[in-house]
Parts: C-alpha cells; sequence; structure tokens
C-alpha cells in the first residue's frame, strides 16, 4: 500500500514535467530536425520541398555563418577565462575577514540580476558616451573610445559587458565551495609551512574542482548561446563584426526566411554547444577530488 502511494505521489509530481518538456522541447526538436531537411520559406501556404542534405552542405559554404563561427569561439574562450579569473578572485576576496565582505558580495553579484537587454543598452551607452568623454579628458583617446564602431575592439566590448553580468554568479557557486573545505586542512598546511600560493594550488583549488565543473559550463553554454547581449548591444556589427551563432540563426530564419537552412544551423549549433559541454564535464568531473 505504501509502495502505491510512493508510485501515485511520484507520478503526480512527474508526470506535469515530463509533459510539459516533451510538449516545449523534445517535439519542437524533432520538428527542427525535420525542417532541417526541407527547403521552405516559413509562409504555412507554401509548400516544404525536401531537399535532403543540401541545406547541410550550404552551410558549411555560408561564408557568414563560418565567419560568425569563428566570432563565437574567439568570444566564449575570452569570456571563458576572464569570467573564471575574476570568479575565483572575487570568491578569495570575499571569504577573507574584510569587513565590508557582504557588501562586496551584493555589488559583485547585482550585475546578474539584471536582464541581458537591458544591460547591453547600458553598456551601449557607457561606451558610445562615457568611454568618450574619459578619453577626451584624459588624453587616452587611443584606449578611452567607443570600442562599439572599432570592428577590432566591438568583440572585446561584448567579452566586457559578459564578464561583468557572470563573474559575481560564479562568484557564489566559489564561495560555496570555498566554505566546503575544512578549516582543518589549511590550518595543518600553514603548520607544515605551505605559503598562500602553495596553499591554494595544492589544496584550495583541486578542492574546488566541482565548482570549476559547473561554472565552467555554465559560462561555455552560455557564452556560446548569447543572444540577447549581442543584440542590443552591437546588433552585430559593425560590419558583422560581432555576430554569433544565435544571432547569425535568428536572421537566416526570421530575417532572409529560409526556415530550412536557418534550421539546419540550428542543429549544427546544438551538437557543437553539446560536444564542447559534455567533453568539458569529462574532463573536469575526472580532476576532482573527494575529500
Amino acid at each position: 500500500m505504501k509502495k502505491t502511494k510512493d508510485k501515485a505521489w511520484f507520478a503526480l509530481f512527474t508526470v506535469p514535467l515530463v509533459f510539459v518538456f516533451t510538449t516545449v522541447v523534445i517535439i519542437p526538436f524533432v520538428i527542427g530536425i525535420y525542417y532541417s531537411f526541407v527547403k521552405w520559406d516559413g509562409i504555412p501556404a507554401n509548400p516544404k520541398v525536401f531537399v535532403g542534405m543540401d541545406n547541410y552542405v550550404q552551410l558549411f559554404q555560408d561564408e557568414r555563418f563560418l565567419t560568425s563561427a569563428w566570432h563565437t569561439i574567439k568570444f566564449t574562450v575570452l569570456a571563458l577565462l576572464a569570467v573564471n579569473v575574476l570568479g575565483v578572485a572575487f570568491s578569495l576576496l570575499v571569504t577573507t575577514k574584510l569587513r565590508v565582505s557582504n557588501t562586496a558580495r551584493t555589488l559583485f553579484f547585482m550585475p546578474n540580476l539584471i536582464g541581458g537587454l537591458i544591460l547591453g543598452y547600458i553598456w551601449q551607452f557607457v561606451f558610445t558616451d562615457v568611454m568618450k568623454y574619459v578619453g577626451e579628458k584624459t588624453g587616452f583617446e587611443s584606449i578611452f573610445f567607443n570600442w562599439l564602431l572599432n570592428p577590432q575592439f566591438a568583440l572585446y566590448a561584448m567579452v566586457v559587458v559578459f564578464t561583468w553580468q557572470m563573474a559575481g554568479y560564479t562568484m557564489i557557486i566559489y564561495i560555496a565551495g570555498i566554505q566546503g573545505i575544512p578549516d582543518e586542512l589549511l590550518e595543518a598546511a600553514k603548520v607544515d609551512g605551505a605559503n598562500l600560493r602553495q596553499r591554494l594550488t595544492r589544496i584550495v583549488f583541486p578542492l574546488l574542482m566541482p565548482a570549476f565543473t559547473i561554472c565552467l559550463f555554465m559560462t561555455l553554454s552560455g557564452a556560446f548561446k548569447i543572444y540577447d547581449v549581442n543584440l542590443s548591444l552591437t546588433k552585430g556589427g559593425p560590419s558583422n563584426a560581432t555576430e554569433m551563432f544565435a544571432m547569425n540563426i535568428f536572421n537566416e530564419i526570421f530575417g532572409y526566411g529560409h526556415y530550412g537552412l536557418g534550421q539546419a544551423k540550428a542543429i549544427v549549433f546544438f551538437l557543437i554547444v553539446a560536444c564542447l559541454t559534455l567533453t568539458q564535464v569529462a574532463i573536469t568531473k575526472k580532476r576532482e577530488v573527494q575529500m
């Protein structure tokens, strides 16, 4: 009787979730795979012409798509390093015995509460007006200028905004990992004469690997899928110098009406993100240390 009740409660909580997940994720994904093999302009009255693998062949001949792929890879690598280095640094800073540590945690985390679109518009003002003003007043106009108008600096501007948004969030995860390290280990290391660098590299960082696994996964997938900041900050410009994967796919489908080709790009995009994130998780999982 008890087992029957347990199964009933289990079904009560899981069946609705499975239904929503199937309806919102699985079914659209399967339909999307079908669309990737057809040529269609998105108008329901027009026929869908089956073209087989032509869309996949065409996307690898699309120079703009390949360029957006390179922009996305470059952005992801830079963002991955910047977000996690700052996240670790912030977490180490606020877990020390500082009087303002709680205030610092709040200030570092607050940018994550701002939506991506709003964040992009805020930083658009910073790069357009504030940076230009600072450059004129200080004389360092080679550094402080409107990065968004320069094809070489616009991508770095996006890295700055993404890092400013995500570093505080990863900091919270790293803080949880640091607080889970037994104080006895660090005290014993101090007694044995280990300096700060040795304590970090031999004790703290190895025991933080579960936090690294989570933060690297979130940063990697988030950077690859970025769209809202890309839209509001640069709109892919100047001269498509910051058009990322997601924006290229959106423009292909809703801008040019190439639903089949756009969906083929989305499938390739999904496979790339899945392979990279699963590989990253597998590698970092192997380096985790059990206490």
